[in-house]
């Protein structure tokens, strides 16, 4: 009678189903690999883990093998007891965008690193997202300005194209991105430095970039200490935050340094669940990863133009 009287009120106020959350544990951890049980979650949900002292650490389903799911945490771990609960995280990955972004240094998850307090944004856009169809984008036919005349005249940059920056260590190819950022004819820049020194991050913004690039720009920082999953997220997270700027109709310069450690994170990741090693060590998911996030640089539907420039060493 009463579990009747209950479903009749919820019938009342709309609520027609209702959804199940399976809490897990933590059974192994080797390495950086977290497996649970129990856990119904999809490959790329997330879920808390909890550790020492009632805290929750954010992971990521990276694998699967029968009732095993493999997880790798976005940060440190250290803590973790067998039998840890586990709780899926419901809804899609969100983060804040709007203008309100411009000038400040985020890390992978969207949360400031500059101290300059929280980021309130009124708008808000899911992490993932589709490819544009190819037939359906801007052809590249105008220049774009770069602010240095060397490249303007002799390797001459069009609006939505990619580039790649391949040179050695110490010969200033940061300091060549850091002249583009504060020169090239573009609305908003988008920085991602992805698995630098961590004194480097603050020598880039401070030094190279300045004040005045950084007013119109955004950063993405994921210094080399921080896990393979947070430097995976941080190169997706700064393509996103592009492609929204570029989709309200903006010129977008999206600076990416570097591409080479975003597939090394990805290697880390795929080695740690049991992915065999082919090309020079690197497993098969590492180049089905690379295309599909250049993929999402380039020229818009709508004119919006966004022009990548991924450095590799």
């Amino acid at each position: 009678m009463i579990l009747t009287e209950r479903l009749n009120k919820l019938d009342q106020i709309g609520v027609t189903s209702l959804s199940s959350v399976f809490e897990g544990k933590i059974t192994r951890m080797v390495g950086l690999t977290m497996e649970a049980v129990g856990c119904k979650v999809a490959l790329g949900d997330c879920c808390d883990v909890q550790v020492k002292k009632g805290r929750w650490v954010e992971s990521e389903v990276v694998g699967f093998t029968g009732d095993l799911t493999y997880l790798m945490p976005t940060e440190a771990i250290d803590g973790i007891l067998p039998g840890a609960r586990v709780r899926p995280i419901t809804g899609d990955s969100m983060i804040p965008v709007g203008d309100e972004l411009l000038g400040r240094v985020i890390n992978g998850l969207g949360k400031p690193l500059d101290g300059k307090g929280p980021i309130r944004t009124k708008n808000s856009i899911s992490l993932h997202t589709t490819t544009i169809n190819p037939l359906q984008r801007k052809p590249i036919s105008e220049p774009l300005d770069v602010g240095i005349k060397s490249i303007n005249s002799l390797l001459t940059v069009g609006k939505g194209q990619r580039l790649g920056l391949f040179a050695g260590s110490g010969v200033g190819k940061s300091m060549l991105l850091g002249m583009m950022t504060r020169f090239t004819e573009a609305d908003i820049t988008i920085v991602g430095l992805i698995g630098e020194r961590g004194r480097e991050v603050k020598e880039f913004i401070e030094q190279i970039l300045g004040e005045e690039g950084l007013a119109h720009s955004v950063v993405i920082a994921s210094p080399a200490d921080d896990s393979a999953l947070m430097r995976l997220r941080a190169a997706m997270l700064t393509t996103r935050i592009a492609e929204y700027y570029r989709d309200q109709g903006k010129n977008v310069l999206l600076l990416m340094d570097s591409l080479t450690r975003y597939a090394q994170a990805q290697r880390e990741i795929a080695l740690s669940v049991g992915e065999p090693p082919a090309t020079k060590g690197y497993p098969p998911s590492v180049f089905s990863k690379l295309p599909q996030l250049v993929e999402r640089a380039g020229n818009g539907k709508d004119g919006g133009a966004q022009l990548r420039h991924s450095i590799l060493y």
